[in-house]
């Protein structure tokens, strides 16, 4: 696994909605943007799957994510690669809903998704776009 620094963490933080890929099992693609989704800790970041279709299928058969963050104030952009697990009871679970209700109460709340970060990569434009950081 991999720890992410507190410049990427930062990043992270900042950006809402993201936008998160996944893919089918036969590789189609999908992107969804996600209001809540934050750091747990260096190496896991959570996802609140409010309104999840063609994204929960995919992750029930390819359990694997990418995104996309970027702060428009320090012009840091990243990518991050993880595998994640579904999770509909539970210590986390629990976690999720009150993260959720504490900003918005009325919101579904149908699975915690925890990635663990498994890639990060430079997404600014130069000499370094695409370069895999950890």
């Amino acid at each position: 696994m991999v720890k992410m620094t507190q410049e990427i963490m930062d990043t992270i933080s900042k950006q809402n909605p993201v936008p998160v890929a996944t893919s089918s099992a036969d590789g189609t693609p999908n992107v969804a943007l996600v209001g809540f989704l934050k750091v747990m800790d260096p190496e896991t970041i959570m996802i609140s799957d409010n309104f999840f279709l063609k994204t929960e299928e995919n992750l029930k058969h390819n359990p694997k994510v990418a995104f996309v963050v970027y702060d428009g104030y320090t012009r840091k952009c990243f990518q991050i690669k993880g595998s994640v697990k579904m999770i509909t009871d539970g210590k986390l679970f629990d976690e999720m809903k009150q993260w959720v209700d504490s900003a918005k109460p009325n919101m579904p709340k149908k699975a915690a998704v925890v990635v663990h970060v498994e890639e990060v990569y430079d997404s600014m434009p130069g000499p370094h776009a695409g370069e895999k950081i950890f």
